[in-house]
């Protein structure tokens, strides 16, 4: 070992100052955090807009076609808490690199399937891998970021998941039309392994993180910790609840749009994924209000904005619908900046575990309520899709109420 190397491992953690707003490990923390987010969203979410050239090609419902997606979210849902244990002993900047390289391969893989089946399996493994990155990042965040600034780095962070959201829709969407679906899957696959690389070479190295020896044997006492808080078992049922409207509307909305008396392409139905640009604003304009005046006085008013969009998405004029997919997405991205900002916050120890069981709920979210709203589309059409997420969304608004009870986490 090195003299520096000596050195640098015999300063105390606590020692070392966490990144600061304006340096440069922030601005590189914050560029790798946004491939991240945007490698993330785009392998997983580029399906969405495929579904429905799945349904016609392997012969499928809307339902069995949304199993593409709601075997990823699942899959991911279910390896989160597994890698945030693997990451206290492997650390979080390699267990990140390897989710990320893996499932854009897997994504490529995707583009040659067989059959239904097979793509399933593929999905499926690509949600496994990927759960080493989501929580990982959060925790990371948590970990290395100053106190004061942790709502902006996260809002950052979230803003490169719109960003990924949108764009591997928009690709998919234009390239199916002009070639294939799989063409699409495999361009998206490409772009994730370059995103993998930048997230690679601009992530600066862990430097609070402490290797944690019988990580699996410390979960069922982290459990305990985190689900005896008075807030966090409210902000994961809270994820649940927005995730799986989310996913929901941008499932079907679809449907909606392809079919008449709209009949519009599948470019310009991919198009609408344009609005997740909305929240690479929304995500950091929330994160920088709940910095300043608290999450708890901030979280219940993003809430009450996404649910204001979903009911202005029955009208039958085009506009109208649009506009509230929309102001619906704005909300959803800032409350999830704010609610997943708060988990770092009130986690106290192991915060990747904390931000594993977020995350669990939130794709648990996506892959329950994404499937079953499928159902009621199949029964009442948009009215019925619109139905239970609004139900999803005004228990999400008392809950968040709830949380503004809680005293403030210094």
């Amino acid at each position: 070992m090195s003299l520096s190397a000596t050195a640098a491992a015999a300063i105390p953690v606590a020692s070392v100052p966490r990144i600061a707003v304006g340096s440069p490990q922030f601005k590189r923390s914050n560029r790798a955090m946004f491939f991240g987010g945007f490698a993330t969203f785009a392998l997983l979410y580029c399906v969405q807009p495929l579904m429905p050239l799945l349904s016609h090609e392997f012969a499928l419902t809307a339902a069995q076609s949304s199993m593409v997606l709601s075997v990823s979210t699942g899959a991911l849902a279910m390896s989160l808490v597994a890698s945030s244990a693997i990451s206290e002993r492997l650390g979080r900047k390699p267990l990140m690199v390897g989710a990320m390289a893996v499932a854009a391969i897997m994504t490529l893989l995707c583009a040659f399937a067989h059959n239904y089946p097979q793509l399933l399996v593929m999905r499926a493994l690509l949600g496994v891998v990927l759960g080493g990155m989501p929580a990982i990042a959060m925790a990371y965040l948590g970990e290395e970021i100053e106190p004061q600034s942790l709502g902006l780095s996260m809002g950052l962070y979230i803003s490169g998941s719109a960003f990924g959201g949108m764009a591997g829709r928009v690709i998919t969407s234009v390239l199916s039309d002009h070639f294939s679906w799989r063409v699409a899957l495999a361009t998206v696959g490409v772009a994730g392994i370059a995103a993998a690389l930048e997230f690679w070479r601009s992530l600066p190295a862990s430097r609070h993180f402490t290797p944690v020896s019988g990580g699996w044997r410390a979960l069922p006492s982290g459990f305990r910790l985190h689900l005896a808080d008075q807030g966090l078992p409210w902000l994961f049922t809270l994820a649940f609840l927005v995730m799986g409207a989310f996913v929901s509307l941008y499932n079907y909305i679809a449907y909606r749009l392809l079919g008449g008396p709209y009949s519009l392409s599948q470019s310009v139905v991919g198009a609408v994924s344009f609005f997740y640009l909305l929240g690479i604003y929304s995500s950091v304009w929330a994160g920088r209000l709940a910095d300043r005046f608290g999450r708890r006085h901030v979280l219940w008013v993003m809430a009450l904005i996404m649910l204001t969009g979903l009911l202005l998405t029955l009208s039958n004029w085009l506009p109208l619908m649009l506009l509230g997919v929309a102001v619906f997405t704005y909300g959803f991205f800032a409350t999830h900046s704010v609610a997943s900002s708060w988990v770092g916050r009130r986690a106290t120890s192991n915060k990747a575990l904390a931000s594993a069981l977020y995350l669990f709920f939130y794709y648990l979210g996506s892959s329950v309520i994404g499937s079953a709203s499928g159902m009621l589309w199949e029964h009442a059409a948009w009215p019925g899709v619109v139905a239970v997420l609004a139900f999803a969304l005004v228990l999400a608004l008392l809950v968040a109420l709830r949380l503004r009870k809680l005293a403030p986490v210094t």
